[in-house]
């Protein structure tokens, strides 16, 4: 496995993160169980933060003020990427920020847009990012992996992008 470090992680970090909609979650809860919920990112910033649209009325809410600890779990099953994020999570009232990331699509969850009572942002800082991702794309993977199942060897260790992303 690979760590990368400086500009080149954080770059690469964000697109797998951006390019994959919906990730699932992980807080603890009371009884120290981990729960997970889907979320739909809304981007990855300069400084490699991640944010999501949230209520403050929300049990998850309610799990990260107790314990900040949370994972990440981006997959893209068809482009064969995976993410995984351990970081800490905050929640976040910054009106222009908001106003910033907020689109229509939201409606859904937040029906008076930006003036539901309640609406926050939730920012996630990664400690530790790791990805998988076909390192020379995916119909070479395909056929790599293919070539393995029937040769009854292990895959080329080059057909799949192993790496983690320490900040």
């Amino acid at each position: 496995m690979t760590e990368l470090t400086g500009a080149d992680a954080l770059t690469r970090a964000k697109e797998l993160v951006e390019d994959i909609d919906f990730t699932m979650l992980t807080t603890v809860d009371a009884d120290g169980r981990l729960v997970s919920r889907p979320m739909s990112t809304r981007r990855m910033d300069e400084h490699g933060d991640i944010w999501f649209f949230t209520s403050d009325d929300t049990e998850k809410v309610d799990e990260i003020v107790e314990n900040r600890d949370v994972g990440l779990a981006y997959c893209d099953a068809k482009g064969m990427r995976y993410v995984s994020v351990a970081g800490t999570a905050t929640v976040v009232h910054d009106d222009a920020l908001m106003a910033e990331l907020y689109t229509p699509s939201l409606d859904v969850w937040f029906e008076d847009g930006l003036d539901t009572p309640g609406v926050a942002l939730l920012k996630v800082t990664p400690q530790v990012t790791e990805f998988w991702a076909p390192g020379k794309g995916r119909i070479a993977m395909a056929a790599g992996m293919l070539k393995a199942l029937v040769t009854r060897d292990t895959p080329d260790d080059d057909i799949v992008e192993h790496a983690r992303i320490v900040c």
